[in-house]
């Protein structure tokens, strides 16, 4: 078994939601143009509304071309997701400070939270229709084990005393798109409450002072 980096430490890369194996130039194309219609589509109507069969219909293409590029609709869904997904992972890794590199790791993490909320808020329909998604592909997409990668190394450099994995789970958790919803829709929580929250249970994992 390979030994952790030191400090926790850990080298992490931009990764696409699902990320597709590379493509010919025309496939790229075809697929880019499809992801575009898609986009347009749940724009006008709602993430939640998004059908194979309309993407197809407003791409000009047969549904089996549409089925073949992405699998089924949680593959276009998630790969709708994979741009916005891919612009929250630059701002954490390489982004400014406290979010990005630079800053002390428990500031990383209390940045972490709030950062995430804003982001999902700004993109809600999409993240609530991808969060209807089978419960087991949505936790081993790449983008999550990407967050997850990254809340376990924070955790482990700032010196948590608990199970850094399960630690980083917990805090992802809090951050589900479909449990925030309905914290602000149907309990009206204020995003600062949420915020809070998210400060309070990541001062909880870390050492006094942190």
């Amino acid at each position: 078994m390979t030994s952790p980096p030191p400090h926790g430490r850990m080298e992490l890369s931009l990764t696409p939601v699902e990320a597709p194996p590379q493509l010919r130039a025309d496939a790229a194309r075809n697929r880019a143009r499809l992801l575009e219609a898609a986009a347009r589509l749940a724009a006008e109507q709602g993430a939640a509304n998004l059908t194979m069969e309309a993407v197809a219909c407003a791409a000009q293409v047969g549904k089996g071309t549409v089925f073949r590029r992405f699998g089924d609709r949680s593959g276009l869904l998630l790969a709708l997701l994979d741009h916005q997904e891919q612009r929250f992972q630059q701002a954490f890794m390489c982004g400014p400070a406290p979010l990005g590199p630079g800053a002390p790791a428990a500031r990383r993490l209390h940045a972490f939270g709030p950062a995430a909320l804003r982001h999902e808020d700004e993109h809600r329909d999409l993240y609530l229709a991808a969060a209807q998604l089978d419960p087991v592909r949505r936790h081993t997409v790449p983008a999550r084990l990407v967050r997850l990668t990254h809340l376990t190394a924070l955790l482990r450099e700032a010196g948590t005393d608990a199970d850094p994995e399960l630690a980083a789970q917990t805090l992802l958790g809090s951050l589900d798109p479909g449990l925030t919803h309905h914290l602000r829709t149907d309990r009206g929580m204020p995003p600062s409450r949420l915020e809070a929250a998210w400060h309070d249970l990541v001062a909880r994992m870390l050492p006094p002072g942190a």
